[in-house]
């Protein structure tokens, strides 16, 4: 079984520059307080490590 994450997002991207606001929708998050359980891959974590005001790891699965 393959390591997954899941990734709530606890800020708005409202007010926020166009990257952090794109990098949001490339996790597949757009409105807040939604999950999305991705694979654990360096290039999620790196989209993750660069927005950590906004979104937040809930949980590691496998």
């Amino acid at each position: 079984m393959a390591k997954t994450i899941v990734v709530k997002q606890i800020g708005s991207p409202i007010r926020r520059p166009a990257v952090q606001r794109q990098t949001l929708v490339g996790l597949g998050l757009n409105k807040m307080h939604r999950t999305r359980e991705l694979p654990d891959t360096p290039s999620i974590r790196g989209m993750v490590a660069a927005i950590p005001h906004l979104v937040t790891i809930v949980e590691e699965r496998g």
